[in-house]
């Protein structure tokens, strides 16, 4: 690949870019890995289907092995299997809130019923009643549905009383219980760092009850973010100063109301109190008096921050100005993430269903209850690693399109001269460029990323697997690692980005274009430095203003249910999805801004603006940097590795 090859750095170094000029395919041998990969990943799931995998994770199958819904072959030395279950279309679990923590699976004898009971069923005789009139016999294969009411026989061969109300999931015919507390016992199965099960029913109860708030607030965060980047498109120069005064107002809006319904509800006397819920109302105190502190502290942080860059604030505006005619011209660039997450979704929901098939795949086996199991034996039992590794390259893989496929937009709008001989659509002449010539580069990129983030997701199962058990010396080596490990992958993500943006210009392989690009950030180092310290800094700020308002409308929304239920969880649930619509949101405008920036350092380290080597750039860019360097000067800080760094940008001003 010639990633350290001295010829092709000699080689590098002499030729110069030639933007959307030239086009070749790149890095075509980790195409054909890849696709292998891929073809592998196809593998996995045909075998587990072949196995009848499918037919056991959607009808489902009995402790005996018999699949529900058919007719079923006998298993050798398995009693009760080869049973006709064709007008039994339903598992039922004789206890289905009887789970095993360790194995994360329900305890509980299985069994194919012709319907789930939609009521609760408090006694056997209700139980018997439930069989003779649907027809549906929810006791061992063995018992007759006379004899359920016989204490010797049912006892054990009954499910656990009371039966609950419980309806079939769709698609996979299982009957699940429709209480809420028992979903409470399921989460109880995943969440094991809650000591007090008590309190973890009631934050269950709170997130089961506050479900269409928390709907509506997730959709509030979601148009708030569309809102904020068609703003930026118009109002890119003053957008600085209004985030930062909407922050300022909204962290200490925020902070003061949740004071305020602490000091509220504080004194409220005791007597509105619902008798029944006097712990929900000490829970929400409680909850309040965190909430406000928490945002007490993060308000003060946030005011140092901003004082500290203060003079640096309106540096930003033009680059953001620059980023926000990009957007004027390509407006498909802000539903980019749309499509890419649901390319991820797509492909998650593949992959779930592949895992579901591979925990149902393999042969019969009875466990230690005499019950049936699937499981796969020799060098196949080791499926499941290839397919974590495919979650993770493939993944990446989706994400690193992306950047290619906006680094190839921008790279197409900086380097034509006359803004109105731009494609009709930029973005899918960049998909095209992407899918013909770059996806090797692609899969490249990603699986640096992930033979990086593979070790580190390892190190961290180990810390979690041996969490209170290791000494302070091996638990400190363990966080150094995966904090080493999250920061060269930090690393690595910038230079792909970075490397991407390179390739979409002189179509380069994936090696060269890394080096050329790492070449050109530390060139213009202390331009990196202030450019991504400021304007993400101001992107930032953006995620704040929308994860506050979503907040405090959430705040103001779910204080009216303050005395029936605990919404600390809601909230959380709530401000979390704002903050990740919100990074979904603006990370394009973040590499928008990374992309325009090393288009900028190659034109100005390439041309001087004399005939045949004019400058491609915006002249509001050209204005940034030239104030970046008096301002620098000014401050006193302009030395002589500044004036070096910014050599490239004066003699294309003064040529300007």
């Amino acid at each position: 690949m010639g990633c350290c090859s001295s010829a092709s750095a000699a080689q590098s170094s002499k030729r110069e870019w030639k933007p959307l000029e030239d086009r070749s395919c790149t890095d075509i041998p980790w195409l054909l890995l890849f696709v292998l990969f891929c073809i592998g990943m196809g593998f996995i799931c045909g075998f587990s289907v072949a196995t009848g995998a499918a037919a056991r994770l959607v009808s489902g199958y009995d402790s005996y092995g018999n699949i529900c819904g058919q007719r079923n072959a006998e298993l050798e030395a398995i009693p009760n299997s080869g049973m006709d279950h064709t007008h039994r279309k339903y598992v039922f679990f004789l206890d289905p809130c009887n789970l095993d923590l360790i194995n994360r699976k329900i305890k509980s004898v299985a069994l194919c019923v012709t319907a789930c009971p939609t009521q609760e069923l408090k006694t056997l005789s209700d139980v018997q009643k439930f069989a003779e009139i649907n027809g549906s016999a929810l006791c061992e294969y063995s018992l007759k549905p006379s004899e359920y009411t016989l204490p010797l026989k049912s006892s054990s061969l009954c499910p656990k009383l009371p039966v609950p109300a419980s309806a079939p999931i769709p698609f996979f015919h299982r009957c699940a219980p429709v209480n809420i507390s028992c979903y409470a016992k399921f989460a109880e199965a995943l969440i094991t760092f809650v000591s007090d099960n008590s309190v973890l029913h009631r934050l269950i109860s709170g997130v089961m009850t506050s479900k269409e708030i928390i709907l509506g607030l997730c959709l509030l965060s979601l148009v708030l973010s569309m809102i904020l980047m068609v703003i930026i498109r118009y109002i890119s120069r003053v957008l600085v100063w209004i985030l930062t005064i909407l922050v300022i107002l909204g962290s200490l809006g925020g902070t003061g109301v949740l004071w305020w319904l602490y000091a509220k509800q504080r004194r409220s006397p005791k007597e509105t109190v619902i008798p029944e819920q006097p712990q929900i109302a000490e829970d929400n105190l409680r909850a309040l008096l965190i909430y406000a502190i928490a945002a007490t502290v993060f308000t003060v942080i946030l005011f140092l921050i901003m004082l500290v860059m203060r003079k640096r604030v309106a540096l930003t505006i033009a680059l953001f100005h620059v980023a926000g005619k990009v957007f004027i011209h390509l407006p498909l660039l802000v539903f980019q993430p749309f499509w890419t997450f649901f390319a991820l979704l797509l492909f998650w929901a593949y992959w779930i269903m592949t895992l579901l098939f591979l925990g149902t795949t393999g042969s019969a086996v009875q466990n230690d209850q005499g019950f049936v199991e699937y499981k796969i034996s020799g060098p196949l039992q080791y499926m499941w690693w290839y397919h974590v590794v495919g979650l993770i390259w493939i993944s990446e893989f989706i994400l690193a399109c992306q950047q290619m496929t906006v680094a190839g937009a921008v790279v197409t709008y900086y380097f034509t001269r006359d803004k109105r001989n731009l494609p009709f659509t930029p973005i899918l002449a960049s998909v095209n460029r992407l899918i013909r010539y770059h996806l090797g580069t692609v899969a490249k990129g990603s699986f640096i990323i992930t033979l990086v983030k593979i070790p580190r997701m390892i190190l961290m199962y180990i810390h979690s697997q041996l969490k209170g058990k290791e000494n302070a010396c091996a638990r400190c080596v363990l966080k150094s690692c995966i904090c080493c490990l999250w920061c060269l992958e930090k690393c690595l993500n910038y230079l792909n980005q970075n490397a991407y943006t390179a390739t979409a210009i002189n179509s380069t392989n994936f090696c060269t274009s890394a080096k050329d690009a790492f070449v050109i950030l530390v060139e213009n180092a202390l331009r990196v430095a202030a450019i991504n310290t400021v304007g993400d800094f101001m992107l930032f700020l953006g995620k704040v203003l929308i994860v506050c308002s979503t907040g405090l409308a959430g705040i103001m929304l779910l204080n009216y249910q303050q005395d029936y239920t605990v919404w600390v969880l809601p909230l959380i649930i709530v401000c979390l999805f704002a903050f990740l619509v919100a990074h979904c949101f603006l990370s394009i405008y973040e590499m928008v801004v990374d992309v325009l920036f090393l288009c900028f350092a190659i034109d100005t380290k390439y041309n001087d603006g004399s005939p045949g080597r004019e400058f491609y750039m915006d002249k509001v860019l050209m204005e940034f940097v030239e104030n970046s360097r008096k301002a620098m000067k000014e401050a006193g800080k302009g030395g002589a590795a500044d004036a070096r760094e910014l050599k490239p940008m004066a003699s294309g001003a003064s040529s300007a």
